[in-house]
């Protein structure tokens, strides 16, 4: 049952990056540099997601000096898989005409993206490289987790413009409300799959 949701909380992190990227307001810095890879390089969206999970893996095992983790191939696989399938199946249907429309498919993507994570993470199945690399970076560079993961978003932003990624007012709305979507959803979610995951105790009458 855990892998279920393990999958099934992937799945919906990749529907709503997929949401996020056909909004055409602009996707997180990370999405932002697949996209432009995937635009201006070829292969697709998904299949840079897979690319960038294994070299970040790579450099994760350099910089904790450490064995690679490679269980987090599988987590990308399966989010990359999902983009891609996304994208083909939304993109006929789903054409932003006016600001209003493209809110609307941003919000819902964003907040599939925070419940797709919660899911996901609560499941402890396999590690994201990026949010190992949020740690190792943490750790280098004495400072906290707030700090680590906005100097590596900069990075990934950099890394965006270079590729011609769809930087924009998303962009800006992901980082900035994206960790206080999750924050508020990941109790909920954890409260609601350790009722369903547990096992229960026996009944003593």
């Amino acid at each position: 049952m855990k892998y279920f949701f393990y999958v099934m909380g992937l799945l919906l992190l990749s529907f709503g990056i997929a949401l996020t990227i056909l909004s055409d307001l602009g996707t997180s810095p990370f999405d932002a540099l697949l996209v432009g890879l995937s635009f201006n390089v070829g292969l697709t969206v998904g299949s840079w997601e897979i690319i960038i999970a294994a070299i970040m893996i790579v450099g994760n095992a350099m910089l904790g000096r450490q064995k690679p983790e490679l269980l987090g191939i599988m987590t990308a696989v399966i989010v990359g898989i999902g983009i891609d399938f996304w994208l083909h199946t939304l993109s006929g249907v789903i054409a932003p005409v006016s600001i209003t429309s493209q809110t609307l498919y941003f919000a819902t993507g964003l907040i599939a993206v925070g419940i797709g994570t919660a899911i996901y993470l609560h499941t402890n199945f396999a590690p994201i490289p990026v949010d190992r690399l949020t740690l190792l970076v943490k750790e280098l560079m004495k400072t906290n987790l707030f700090l680590s993961r906005t100097a590596i978003y900069l990075i990934f932003l950099v890394l965006a413009l270079v590729f011609g990624g769809p930087i924009g007012i998303g962009t800006v709305l992901t980082v900035c409300f994206g960790g206080l979507i999750l924050n508020a959803i990941m109790p909920v979610t954890g409260k609601t799959l350790d009722r369903i995951l547990l096992p229960k105790g026996p009944i003593i009458p």
